[in-house]
């Protein structure tokens, strides 16, 4: 079965405040002079809304917060792991060279390890699984004794060997010192510091504007217009600007998701030329860029929607296991991958193959029948389901994801609850939501969302025959933990 979908829609917005019938509806035609006709046609007056609800604003209210900054940049710090663990090779018999953290984190350097002589540690490759005693160490290079006597034998292959450090154990009478069987020498411990990274993001200015001349604007048009925001009437440029500031309400929105820095290393950065600013980064990291930068991503099965088989889920929960292991968990998803899954869970039941308790289980033949799923729990897992209609609509990412299936973004998983960590601008420990959105504001100034009207139309603030009403908004979206998201493509 094939759909074919329609191809003459008004779906263009045009940089014209009439109705012209190159932007909205056309009364003439070939066979008749239009309303020169000698028949009076039956009018419809009222605007058929026939994308329904158009915007797709409304994902960041769920799931994030807002805060007021003052600064250019927002610096946040973010807690270290708390147990040592590494993955390197066995560079020889009982030798473990360290080559990566266990996260294989960029800018780790592989001599700073925590590892210490007398720890006794788990030593984990394709030969097995060893318990030995760390007897002595030279930068990266960790000398071991299996506690049974089995060599732990040569294995090059590049993080083909994880160690971790699980206790220690010392001798009688002994202090943090270690004579090595090796050397007459005492080597001193050194102290473990907690390891944390830092994060930036800085927020970007964003501006629109609509304009209309004062002749316009007192002109009545015959097709009653609805906007977004509830007003009706015959005036065509209540439905221009309604639709200007639902535009820029969107964009806002959809620059928290999609936007990206600039590449600082290029010499002559051309966007930063181009915007004029003088500052080394332009752009801000969005949510999706957070996410594939620090977080998680899932390809699912080769061919279907990512997160659609159980197998699939339980590869989630344990790559979320070697996270923070937050409990509960927010999807959203496009309308396939949301099939996808209510056909999964109406898989595990019993009689889900002939669709008859498919979804509530106590159907009757009198009532609908419901056949989708809200959420589920897996495991010590509750993930809560939602449709994500920026994902879906052809105008919007939908559009893009039908373009190129190969690199679509089909949902994304958002964990529930705060985070603690270190503000440097505030200059103390803090909880927030995972995400939360940072816009410029102060005493003088409050660029949240600011909406001014400049001209001779309505409020008469200059001599110029038109009115223009401005928007502006400076943010950024604040991704912590990214480690705890997980991105579905």
């Amino acid at each position: 079965m094939a759909i074919i979908g329609g191809n003459n829609l008004n779906s263009v917005p045009a940089p014209q405040q009439q109705t012209f019938a190159t932007n909205y509806l056309d009364l003439s035609s070939a066979s008749n002079a239009g309303w020169g006709q000698q028949y009076l046609p039956d009018l419809m007056e009222k605007e058929a809304e026939v994308f329904g609800p158009r915007t797709i604003s409304g994902f960041l209210a769920q799931v994030s917060a807002e805060e007021a900054m003052t600064a250019d940049q927002v610096v946040w710090s973010e807690q270290g792991r708390l147990h040592l663990s590494y993955k390197g090779n066995m560079s020889g018999s009982n030798e473990f060279t360290v080559t990566h953290d266990i996260d294989e984190a960029s800018g780790f350097t592989a001599a700073n390890h925590g590892v210490r002589v007398n720890d006794t540690v788990l030593v984990s490759n394709a030969n097995g699984i060893f318990k030995a005693l760390v007897s002595s160490i030279s930068s990266a290079a960790i000398t071991l004794l299996p506690y049974d006597g089995t060599a732990i034998a040569a294995l090059s292959t590049a993080k083909g060997t994880t160690l971790l450090v699980y206790g220690s154990e010392y001798g009688k009478g002994t202090g943090y010192y270690n004579n090595s069987a090796a050397s007459t020498t005492l080597e001193r411990h050194t102290s473990n510091e907690p390891d944390f990274k830092t994060f930036t993001n800085k927020p970007i200015i964003m501006k629109d504007f609509y304009e209309v001349s004062g002749s316009d604007a007192s002109r009545i048009g015959w097709v009653e217009v609805s906007t977004e925001a509830g007003q009706s009437g015959y005036l065509w440029y209540l439905k221009a600007e309604s639709d200007t500031r639902s535009r820029f309400t969107d964009y806002i929105e959809m620059s928290m998701l999609e936007s990206v820095k600039g590449d600082d290393s290029v010499a002559a950065n051309a966007v930063d030329a181009h915007i004029r600013n003088n500052a080394d980064v332009v752009g801000t990291q969005g949510l999706f860029d957070a996410i594939e930068d620090r977080g998680n991503v899932t390809t699912g099965v080769t061919g279907v929607n990512a997160a659609t088989d159980l197998a699939e889920f339980d590869a989630i929960l344990a790559e979320f296991d070697k996270q923070g292991a937050i409990e509960e968990y927010m999807m959203f998803v496009n309308r396939g991958t949301s099939l996808a899954m209510d056909d999964m869970l109406a898989s595990m039941n019993s009689y889900g193959a002939g669709g008859t308790s498919y979804g509530v289980f106590n159907n009757s033949e009198d009532m609908a029948l419901n056949l989708g799923f809200s959420g589920f729990r897996r495991g010590s897992y509750d993930f809560y389901k939602s449709d994500f209609r920026y994902l879906n609509d052809k105008s919007t990412r939908g559009g893009i994801n039908a373009a190129n299936a190969a690199n679509a973004i089909r949902g994304v998983m958002i964990p529930a609850g705060t985070s603690s960590v270190y503000d440097q601008t505030v200059g103390q420990s803090m909880k927030r939501p995972f995400l939360h959105v940072r816009y410029r504001a102060s005493q003088t100034d409050d660029r949240r969302m600011k909406s001014w009207v400049t001209g001779s139309v309505g409020a008469a603030t200059s001599a110029l025959d038109a009115m223009h009403l401005h928007f502006l908004t400076e943010r950024c979206l604040i991704t912590q933990g990214a480690n705890n998201f997980m991105l579905l493509k």
